[in-house]
C-alpha cells in the first residue's frame, strides 16, 4: 500500500514539474517579437537617483538578492541597477516598475516612495537629462540615468 502512495506522490511531482516548465516556456517563446530585447541574456546598468526635496534617497545594497537572486538587483549603494538576464528578455522585463517592485517601494506617475502628487509637491522623471513621462513604464537601458523627483 506504501509503496503505491510513494509513486502516486512521484508522478504527481513530476506531471506539475513537467506543467510548470511548460507554461514557462510557452509563455516566454510565445512573446511577440517587437517585446522582445535579446534571445541571449544581456548584462545592463542602469544609474538610478532619487531626490525628495532636494535629498537624495539611498537605494540600498543588495535589492533583489538573497536566497534566489533576481535578474534586477543592486549590489552596492552607488544607485546602479544591474539588469543581468540569461536567455530570453522582454521590454516587460526591463520596465523600472519591476525593481521598485522588487525592492517592495512605490513608484508611478503619482508617487514615487512615500510621497505622493499634489499640494506637496509633484513627482518628475528625467532620463539621460530629458524630461520623460513614462515613469513606471520606462524600459531601462544600458548606462542609463534615470532621475525621479518630488519637488
Amino acid at each position: 500500500m506504501q509503496k503505491n502512495s510513494e509513486k502516486f506522490f512521484l508522478w504527481t511531482f513530476i506531471i506539475v514539474g513537467i506543467f510548470i516548465v511548460g507554461w514557462f516556456l510557452v509563455s516566454k517563446i510565445s512573446s511577440p517579437k517587437s517585446e522582445i530585447i535579446a534571445r541571449n541574456g544581456l548584462h545592463w546598468h542602469a544609474e538610478l537617483n532619487i531626490k525628495i526635496f532636494s535629498q537624495v534617497q539611498q537605494i540600498p545594497a543588495g535589492v533583489g538578492l538573497g536566497i534566489a537572486e533576481n535578474p534586477i538587483h543592486t549590489h552596492d549603494t552607488d544607485s546602479v541597477i544591474h539588469m543581468e538576464f540569461s536567455g530570453l528578455v522582454t521590454k516587460n522585463d526591463l520596465k523600472i516598475s519591476r525593481f521598485f517592485k522588487i525592492w517592495g517601494k512605490r513608484f508611478d506617475k503619482d508617487c514615487v516612495l512615500d510621497k505622493c502628487s499634489g499640494q506637496d509637491g509633484q513627482v518628475k522623471m528625467m532620463v539621460n537629462g530629458e524630461p520623460n513621462s513614462e515613469f513606471e513604464n520606462y524600459i531601462m537601458k544600458d548606462n542609463d540615468k534615470i532621475e525621479i523627483i518630488f519637488e
